[in-house]
């Protein structure tokens, strides 16, 4: 395995890749009339980017990108405890440089409103693409985020045929959005939101704690979960690594 210090920055790089790549499709290709992927696109755009980087950095620091992943990787046996702190330090790095980048850019055109943009901020009520309230807001981001973990633990379990696991993480994280976006512009991935939330301030640091909460615990459930699955007799199975 890598040095901590190569993993970190490949952790740091991976997660600006995610949050770059599908924050910036958000706000710079999503509005177009004519042009504009919509959130179709977008949802294409973050899968991407996770399956990309998979392929990249996931025999280097395992490709968590997202504090979510980790602990539910700690959880399922998968991911040493001693090292959530410094995973967890190099996702956020990674995705406020990806959201102050993506701030740049877009303030280099004229016209461009910050807080009318939000950077792809998530949120719920008035700040809910769709107007869905809290409750609704963080049964969701629980409910994909425990399902996105069951896709990472199956996938990259021992027993699963091998070199597919970022295909199937990728297309997870498409359909995730697909489900979400209308919802809470999607999370499962506090890193991802604490980028755009830092720099919108204001109702996004405000609703942040719920984008934090809901997807560590989903991502708890589903690494429990997945134990029980993955058990074999007298010994649960966590000889998979991350990617």
């Amino acid at each position: 395995m890598p040095r901590l210090s190569v993993r970190f920055l490949a952790e740091a790089c991976g997660t600006f890749w995610l949050v770059f790549g599908g924050c910036g499709s958000a706000v710079l290709a999503a509005g177009f009339p004519e042009l504009g992927i919509g959130f179709v696109g977008v949802s294409l755009a973050f899968g991407l980017t996770v399956l990309t980087m998979a392929y990249s950095i996931g025999h280097i620091s395992g490709c968590h990108l997202n504090p979510a992943v980790t602990f539910g990787l700690w959880i399922g046996g998968r991911f040493p405890a001693r090292d959530i702190p410094p995973y967890f330090l190099a996702q956020l790095l990674g995705a406020i440089l990806a959201a102050a980048t993506l701030y740049l850019i877009a303030s280099g055109k004229a016209g461009f409103d910050l807080q009318a943009s939000g950077l792809a901020a998530n949120g719920y009520d008035a700040h809910s693409p769709g107007g869905y309230s809290l409750a609704a807001g963080l049964l969701i981001e629980f409910i994909l985020t425990m399902g996105f973990l069951l896709v990472i633990l199956g996938s990259t379990d021992a027993r699963a045929p091998q070199g597919f696991a970022p295909i199937a993480i990728g297309m997870a994280l498409v359909l995730i959005h697909l489900i979400a976006i209308p919802v809470t512009n999607t999370s499962v991935n506090p890193a991802r939101s604490t980028g755009p939330a830092l720099l919108v301030g204001g109702w996004a640091l405000a609703q942040l704690w719920a984008f934090w909460i809901a997807p560590l615990l989903g991502a708890a459930a589903g690494g429990l979960l997945y134990r029980v699955f993955a058990e074999r007799p007298g010994k649960p199975d966590i000889s998979g690594e991350a990617l």
